[in-house]
């Protein structure tokens, strides 16, 4: 079984990436190496709650529909929403997580489950003749985003009232690394006012001009 559930999860991770290496060169023109690998992670995200419950072909296919969910949304959130999710950490991890959420009602094929949780009977999904299963995710997806948003929305302003959430500006510009870490995190890669870019292996460097750098506060 959980040799089973290894090989199902690995299905889905392929077909994630297969399908967002297509997709994305499609979409943008060029089979951008980021993209595939967030298509490789929205598999394995995706079918982490049906993994028990679906088939292993059922499991690249779920798979497969992330790796193409994951790009719609990374360019949605970041074109349209205007929100800036460098990694696409949003739709990879909440997008395609709510996705494979819904593939349990929607996929299960119900040879497993029965009895779970005090629940008699097995779980199937909406393609094997039962409604329920995918109404209960809906509520549940709801339930979570609902919490999560309210609670931290408000803990969010506690901070920005009491501490803030953001850093200095010359910090922003700096990277957080000194001013937080206390250690560069890429001691070879320095940009900043009069310091060599690229380090020194031997390689040309460029030096960027002091006052190179203009300080601009986004507005509140």
């Amino acid at each position: 079984m959980t040799f089973l559930g290894y090989l199902i999860a690995a299905s889905a991770g392929t077909g994630g990436a297969m399908a967002s290496l297509f997709w994305v060169w499609k979409r943008l023109g060029k089979p951008d190496p980021s993209m595939i690998v967030n298509g490789l992670l929205a598999g394995l995200v995706a079918i982490t709650a049906p993994c028990a419950f679906v088939t292993s072909g059922a499991s690249v296919l779920i798979g497969a529909i992330a790796g193409i969910v994951v790009i719609e949304s990374v360019l949605f959130i970041e074109r349209v929403l205007k929100i800036d999710d460098p990694v696409g950490a949003i739709s990879v991890h909440g997008v395609c997580g709510a996705f494979g959420t819904l593939c349990v009602g929607i996929f299960a094929d119900g040879a497993y489950g029965d009895g779970w949780n005090g629940v008699p009977g097995t779980v199937k999904g909406l393609l094997y003749g039962d409604s329920s299963q995918l109404i209960a995710q809906v509520i549940g997806i709801t339930t979570c985003f609902v919490w999560v948003f309210v609670t931290f929305f408000a803990f969010f302003k506690i901070v920005e009232a009491t501490m803030g959430n953001r850093v200095s500006a010359e910090a922003e510009l700096e990277g957080l690394d000194i001013p937080e870490m206390g250690a560069l995190a890429y001691p070879d890669f320095v940009l900043g006012p009069g310091t060599p870019l690229g380090g020194d292996h031997g390689a040309p460097t460029m030096t960027v001009p002091a006052g190179s750098f203009k300080t601009v506060r986004p507005e509140a």
